[in-house]
């Protein structure tokens, strides 16, 4: 049922629709809240993202009497029974598959620095990449959701750095060549990927052009049918493993951002090459590496869209990648929790268990409190996502509050250890080292404070 408030004539919702609302024609004025009620509580715990959402709608007025500044919306209503099931059957299949596949070799990878290549294929057998790809590409044809509950499990359970790699190949450069890429690049490397036969990186990021991408040095001048790259890049997840790479390079050298481009690389071409993974404090799972093109040349038709439109592509494609970075510090600081909270009832000191003492209990609820907003802020976003309502400006203000959420939470959990917290053999030790990437990659939270205030008193 709807819970209405409002400030002005109630007429200007007449026969407001009993359900969800998506409509057209949106004013900026208006200020519409909406948020879903709990799904199955029989099915879903406090630990399940899916647990509730909350998304802004746009409405169009029905009403002259409409007064945008004076009347607001609030209303609750339950997710679609069939995305419900949907996200339950798919979450039992990543659990059990996690718990075989992944658990009883993850702290090898974790010492090997890099998953095994074969696991790759694994994933894509049990139909674990890209699942909301479509079915005409051996994908699942799943919905977003699903996509982002696997992540969430990943980040949960302690695999940090394997819910990077997966984001990266299926959060990332998948809809990047979905949205982006021609039927024929689509058709050629989307099943590939599906089922793990190409591993696929986004390279970004070079040594003197992090954040500054307008600023990279990776060149691509044409010539005649093809295109001829030469720079480098440093930091690549996925990058030593990788078949595929979307590479990131200036076809108009003076033209700064405007001349940035994207190429559907196939990593075998002679003139590329890879350093060797670069060692990290945390993620260790996560092959990183540096990316050298030497003359390559790749076809006219490895093009990624349009020439010059690639800096537009990348602040297109930031919502959904920024997405993941969240749902991986959601995920993760709420596993620290999980962790931390089956220690402190376990752990005694001074003849009781240190759940008991008060300083104990008050930091876990102000763990808890952040995560909860972390999560709702979380959960907004999906929805906004799913309507193409998700801003730039969205995806900084929910990368900055998350990720640094992460790191104070798993901060506080690890301080709950004690001395044993700084030990290997503890598993929250994988959880503090693994959270401290996430307020660097994908933008520094320094870039999101700046983006965000621009969006407040420009530039």
């Amino acid at each position: 049922m709807f819970d209405l408030l409002f400030h002005s004539n109630p007429t200007a919702f007449r026969g407001l629709p009993l359900g969800p609302l998506m409509l057209e024609n949106y004013s900026p004025q208006l200020h519409i809240y909406v948020n879903f009620s709990r799904l199955n509580t029989a099915q879903m715990s406090d630990n399940d993202m899916f647990s509730s959402a909350s998304i802004i709608v746009r409405l169009s007025p029905i009403d002259q009497d409409f007064a945008p500044t004076n009347i607001r919306l609030r209303t609750r209503f339950p997710m679609s029974e069939s995305t419900n099931e949907e996200i339950v059957l798919f979450r039992d299949m990543v659990l059990r598959f996690l718990e075989q596949e992944v658990a009883p070799h993850y702290e090898e990878w974790e010492k090997n620095h890099q998953l095994p290549r074969q696991f790759w294929n694994t994933m894509g057998e049990a139909g674990m990449l890209c699942v909301d790809l479509e079915e005409s590409y051996g994908a699942a044809g799943a919905s977003f959701e699903v996509n982002q509950m696997i992540a969430w499990e990943m980040g949960r359970l302690g695999y940090g750095g394997l819910g990077s790699n997966y984001n990266i190949h299926s959060n990332i450069v998948a809809p990047y060549i979905n949205n982006i890429g021609s039927q024929e690049q689509k058709d050629y490397w989307l099943p590939r990927m599906v089922t793990g036969e190409v591993v696929s990186c986004i390279a970004m990021t070079e040594p003197g052009a992090g954040s500054d991408l307008a600023g990279m040095r990776t060149t691509a001048i044409k010539d005649g049918d093809e295109y001829v790259i030469n720079g480098s890049k440093v930091f690549i997840t996925n990058g030593i493993l990788a078949d595929l790479a979307i590479v990131c390079a200036k076809t108009d050298p003076q033209a700064g951002a405007k001349g940035i481009s994207l190429f559907l690389v196939d990593t075998s071409l002679p003139g590329f090459s890879k350093g060797k993974s670069i060692e990290k404090i945390g993620q260790h799972a996560s092959d990183t590496a540096e990316l050298f093109f030497d003359n390559l040349r790749v076809p006219a038709n490895a093009l990624l869209g349009q020439e010059g439109k690639g800096f537009i592509y990348l602040m297109q494609e930031l919502p959904r990648e920024r997405l993941g970075c969240a749902t991986q510090a959601v995920s993760q600081a709420q596993g620290a929790l999980d962790l931390t909270t089956a220690y402190v009832q376990e752990r005694k000191a001074f003849g009781q268990t240190i759940s008991q003492f008060q300083n104990t209990r008050f930091k876990l609820a102000e763990v808890k409190t952040e995560i909860a907003l972390s999560k709702a802020l979380l959960e907004q976003n999906m929805e906004k996502f799913k309507y193409d309502a998700m801003t730039v400006d969205d995806a900084a203000i929910l990368k900055l509050a998350t990720t640094e959420m992460q790191l104070r939470a798993v901060n506080e959990c690890l301080q709950l250890f004690g001395g044993y917290g700084y030990t290997v053999e503890y598993p929250i030790s994988r959880f503090y080292v693994d959270a401290r990437i996430q307020t660097i990659y994908a933008g520094t939270s320094e870039i999101m404070k700046e983006v965000i205030s621009r969006g407040i008193v420009g530039r």
